[in-house]
């Protein structure tokens, strides 16, 4: 899975989730492009010690953030030689990219469009229930329903694919905590996920 890069919401310092604002605005910044290039180039060496992948999948949020930091990842693995999956069967394949609504940030209700000095008045109701939907947010177990099924559902279409998740922080956070089989109440404690930061994300042993 793979954080997006610095996006000019994260720049603005503003909590921004809602899709209607967010598949158009909040891109990356420059840095985040940057940051971009290089995830891209640490997704290539993944992939190449990978033994059995002979294409990169790439599913992203299609949130803009998240969508431009996808692409500058396909346009290193291109240019690296690298194959694409994007079968144009599949209706959400669009230009070698798997567009996923699941993949999108957490929706943070009242919080939306506000500091994000806000965040951890969430997390903090999030330790004590995974399910609360405080100041109208979707609860952590909502997010684990809809990412995981996700992660499920592709898994039963493709094969030989190195796959990578692009999306947001607190929707990754989250699902890591799903694939370690933790109660994800407790996502905060797992190791904070930096934009751009690419990391391998394995199903824990029941």
């Amino acid at each position: 899975m793979l954080r997006h890069g610095q996006s000019k919401a994260n720049v603005a310092q503003v909590i921004a989730s809602s899709p209607t604002v967010s598949i158009k605005e909040y891109g990356l910044s420059e840095l985040g492009k940057t940051q971009a290039v290089r995830a891209g180039e640490t997704v290539l060496a993944a992939f190449e010690e990978s033994t059995r992948a002979r294409s990169i999948l790439l599913l992203t949020s299609d949130l803009l953030r998240a969508k431009e930091t996808a692409e500058i990842v396909q346009q290193v693995a291109q240019n690296a030689g690298i194959s694409i999956y994007k079968d144009s069967s599949l209706p959400n394949i669009q230009n070698g990219l798997a567009i996923e609504t699941r993949l999108r940030e957490r929706w943070f209700g009242e919080w939306d469009g506000t500091s994000d000095k806000n965040y951890p008045k969430v997390w903090k109701d999030d330790a004590i229930d995974p399910d609360h939907t405080k100041h109208g947010v979707e609860s952590v177990n909502q997010v684990v329903h809809r990412t995981t099924q996700c992660i499920v559902e592709w898994d039963d279409i493709v094969s030989d694919c190195f796959v990578v998740c692009v999306a947001h922080g607190d929707v990754l956070q989250i699902l890591q905590s799903a694939f370690a089989k933790m109660n994800a109440k407790d996502h905060r404690s797992l190791e904070h996920l930096e934009t751009a930061t690419l990391r391998r994300i394995h199903l824990a042993d029941s």
